[in-house]
């Protein structure tokens, strides 16, 4: 009878064993901090409380799933945007390399600018220069051939203060919010003022967000039979400007629903705020409004009203008086950049 009962006792042992591990285990999951590199404080707290309230089915603020929207900007929200947008250092780049075909550049701006590395002239040309070193780079080739060369130029260009990878000045914090919203049914958008083209073929490796859910501007583009091969070119004439009040038309456009969170760090954002957290149909307690405050010239840059890049001005002003939340860097985020916890 010993015999028999010692396997007996055994393997409830292992039972037991498994269910008090499982059980551990997921009560350190339900436990674990969605943001950790976040510091506690009211902003982080806003931020859980906002995705428990909305998912909590019992509850007077509760959403369907098909209505958790959450749209991003990405220039200084999802990465840094100093000392140059990052589109443009890849405009720059390929003004450079097209230079040797283009030798009537030399005596005309901005591409002049670019050429000798006048960093003054490049800024004094203002939006409409910027334009034109984007349509000139961008345009003509075939969206295939355009999506292979940013392939090709993110996966080596390095930023010139850290020498790091440009996709790898993304932000650690706002990483872990993409994903925590995801992990509670939210779709992620991004609607940027960067070219949607640019954007598009890194975006899902980087912040897991796919190339449909990426609202950007456009420079127009036609359909062609090049050597046999049916293709889309792109032409050298802007399509649509996704930047300050064009961003809740290109919501409106591209996604077709009032998100219920948006993020931000610029004037640029602020049409894009106002609509999410005050439009029509909005309700204060289903709608999220943050503004990524740049406070941290020591890890990252510090800037606000009198940055030509990143201006954030009008939107500050109203996120103070409109209760929305102001992430301060310095002080709310732990770590700014994934390589510096790896």
């Amino acid at each position: 009878m010993k015999n028999q009962s010692q396997p007996l006792h055994k393997s409830y042992l292992i039972l037991i064993t498994m269910l008090v591990a499982s059980a551990v285990s997921g009560c350190s999951t339900a436990n674990k901090d969605p943001l950790p590199s976040w510091n506690d404080g009211p902003n982080k707290q806003a931020i859980l409380d906002f995705v428990k309230r909305t998912t909590d089915k019992e509850g007077s603020s509760y959403l369907p799933v098909e209505d958790r929207i959450a749209v991003f900007d990405n220039d200084g929200t999802l990465w840094s945007e100093h000392p140059l947008y990052f589109q443009l250092a890849f405009a720059i780049d390929r003004i450079k390399a097209l230079a040797p075909k283009h030798p009537e550049w030399r005596s005309k701006q901005p591409f002049k600018a670019v050429i000798e590395n006048d960093k003054e002239a490049l800024l004094a040309s203002g939006e409409h220069g910027l334009v034109k070193l984007i349509m000139a780079s961008h345009a003509g080739m075939t969206t295939t051939e355009f999506e292979q060369t940013v392939q090709d130029w993110v996966s080596t260009a390095k930023h010139p203060s850290t020498n790091h990878l440009y996709t790898e000045m993304v932000y650690q914090p706002m990483l872990e919010l993409l994903e925590y919203l995801r992990s509670a049914e939210y779709k992620t958008f991004i609607v940027s003022g960067g070219g949607v083209e640019f954007m598009r073929p890194w975006t899902q490796q980087v912040y897991g967000i796919p190339p449909e859910q990426v609202v950007g501007s456009s420079i127009k583009t036609k359909f062609e039979v090049r050597n046999g091969q049916p293709v889309i070119v792109k032409l050298p004439e802007i399509d649509f400007i996704d930047d300050k009040e064009g961003k809740p038309v290109g919501i409106h456009k591209f996604i077709g629903k009032r998100p219920v969170a948006a993020f931000g760090n610029s004037d640029g954002d602020l049409a894009m705020l106002q609509w999410v957290s005050k439009g029509e149909g909005a309700e204060k307690d289903k709608t999220l409004a943050l503004i990524v405050h740049h406070t941290d010239g020591e890890r990252e840059w510090a800037y606000d009203r009198e940055s030509h890049i990143g201006t954030l001005d009008k939107a500050l002003d109203e996120a103070l008086s409109s209760d929305w939340i102001v992430a301060d860097m310095k002080k709310d985020w732990k770590a700014i950049y994934p390589f510096e916890i790896k």
